[in-house]
């Protein structure tokens, strides 16, 4: 086993430990205050759409409540770095894809970034505290895996076929079919190694998520809504058993 194979899987241990111990903490030592919802979701499938649209309804639901809902995309990455010190610009070199540990150590030499061992446990410690925070909506960065264990979130998956995952691409970027195509593909296979590598779980594992929702035959703001049904009755259920 070479060097290289050796420390990716040293990394990848340390950071599953690190997930481990801190849902453990997260479910035992602190009362979720609130609800909250992962999406994971391949790309071009709609996800951040359907996001901001199951953040609105379920606003408008709750009108007397004192915390507003809030989409955490790109966001959550910016949200962990201003929250461990590091620069908002990091965010730029952040992309949800697996680090080699050649680039990290080089990376890391000349002062570019941390490297990902420490950015990817802190991008999950946020995460935690965001989803027992609640009133969040989570997109990507393994939040699913990460929050599997909080009692008060519920877990959805996004899909789409891949012609219409291109189209819808190809249209928000003003990108060429092919151009659409291999953005597509990169993100996804990218988004897959992540939470492969760093996680040691599958994005495509169906019983992760409480809904999956294929975007070709259920429009987006269908989608939101049956997502926001769906998650209500969720926490009304969270909620009573909590209770009991």
């Amino acid at each position: 086993m070479s060097i290289d194979t050796s420390l990716e899987k040293s990394r990848s241990f340390l950071v599953s430990e690190f997930k481990s111990s801190q849902e453990g903490k997260a479910v035992v030592r602190s009362q979720p205050t609130g609800p909250a919802i992962t999406i994971s979701h391949q790309t071009g499938a709609g996800a951040h759409d359907i996001a901001e649209r199951v953040a609105q309804i379920l606003q408008a639901t709750e009108l007397n409540s004192a915390e507003a809902w809030k989409v955490f995309d790109r966001q959550l990455v910016e949200k962990a770095l201003e929250e461990h010190h590091w620069p908002k610009a990091l965010a730029n070199k952040m992309p949800e894809d697996k680090r080699s540990y050649v680039d990290d150590v080089m990376e890391e030499l000349f002062g570019l970034r941390p490297p990902s061992w420490v950015l990817v446990p802190q991008v999950a410690e946020t995460t935690l505290r965001l989803a027992a925070a609640g009133h969040v909506i989570l997109v990507g960065r393994g939040a699913t895996v990460v929050t599997a264990r909080l009692p008060n979130v519920f877990h959805v998956r996004v899909i789409a076929s891949l012609p219409r995952r291109i189209e819808r691409v190809q249209k928000i970027h003003g990108l060429s079919p092919e151009l659409a195509a291999k953005l597509v593909k990169k993100e996804d296979r990218g988004r897959e190694r992540y939470v492969k590598a760093n996680f040691h779980a599958r994005l495509d594992s169906d019983l992760l998520y409480d809904v999956v929702i294929n975007t070709d035959r259920v429009a987006c703001p269908d989608a939101a809504a049956v997502i926001a049904e769906g998650a209500r009755r969720y926490f009304a259920g969270s909620m009573a058993s909590a209770k009991e």
